[in-house]
């Protein structure tokens, strides 16, 4: 496979990458779930190429017009890439409790100093992962703006939801809010986790979206039939170790929430 399209416009398809929850550990999953998904794609006329890209930055590729699929997260889709991109669907992992293809953040903190209340925070140092991400830092951020909470002192950018977990769990910070997926995969294989404890929850949003590049935008339905046929497919052991269960077609106004102003300064004082 040369990754070009075979539909005879000579339009290259593009890379593939799915970055979200692609950890160590679930790698062989992650790269099983890519193989079914390219076999149901070359099945309808879409070439793919063999081997998902993985890089340490995806949002080159996220932003690259020929771009066949990847999956990126609700904040940075609503706020950056929703005029460059086309939304294929959202994958549900129903381990979280959440809705069909939604999802949302559990606030996490030391076992032993774990808060009894959203206002305890305000001298308790909070760990996140990045600021465009809507897990890691959009929900704390309105949860806490919306009910008149902060947190004062400086907070600490990790780089990744597991790195935030260890921060926390080694008194680098006191708090984290971690992907609710992300912390499935941590109680697994994280053993940082075990020193931690869930004390509050944010409002369920749209989970991680799949999106292709302008190239492919005509394609859009098509490839999220392959993505859903292949999801029926997996085998069991995949299923368990991803946690995905189905494909839901969100719209592009579904995630348009996402994109109001961060009240950030309400809940972090130091930043905004």
């Amino acid at each position: 496979m040369n990754g070009r399209v075979t539909e005879g416009d000579g339009a290259p398809t593009g890379a593939a990458s799915l970055p979200m929850y692609d950890w160590p550990e679930v790698r062989e999953a992650t790269d099983s779930y890519w193989q079914s998904i390219r076999r149901q794609l070359v099945s309808r006329g879409i070439d793919a190429p063999e081997q998902l890209e993985r890089v340490t930055d995806p949002e080159a590729l996220w932003n690259a017009p020929a771009l066949l699929l990847s999956q990126t997260c609700g904040y940075p889709y609503a706020n950056m890439l929703a005029d460059k991109v086309t939304l294929v669907g959202t994958p549900a992992h129903a381990v979280t409790g959440a809705a069909p293809g939604k999802y949302f953040s559990v606030l996490v903190a030391r076992k032993s100093q774990a808060p009894q209340h959203l206002g305890d925070l305000v001298d308790m140092r909070f760990a996140y992962n990045m600021a465009h991400s809507q897990s890691g830092f959009a929900a704390p951020v309105r949860l806490l703006a919306s009910g008149g909470h902060d947190s004062r002192p400086r907070p600490l950018e990790t780089g990744a939801h597991r790195a935030s977990i260890r921060a926390v769990a080694a008194s680098e910070a006191d708090w984290a809010a971690i992907d609710a997926v992300a912390w499935e995969l941590a109680k697994r294989h994280e053993p940082a986790a075990d020193d931690l404890a869930v004390f509050a929850t944010t409002p369920e949003t749209p989970a991680l979206p799949l999106i292709t590049g302008a190239v492919n935008a005509g394609r859009a339905g098509i490839i999220a039939d392959a993505v859903e046929a292949a999801i029926r497919e997996l085998e069991q052991d995949v299923r368990d170790a991803l946690f995905v269960t189905g494909l839901v077609r969100f719209k592009p106004e579904d995630y348009m929430p996402l994109a109001a102003p961060l009240p950030v300064r309400q809940a972090f004082p130091h930043l905004g």
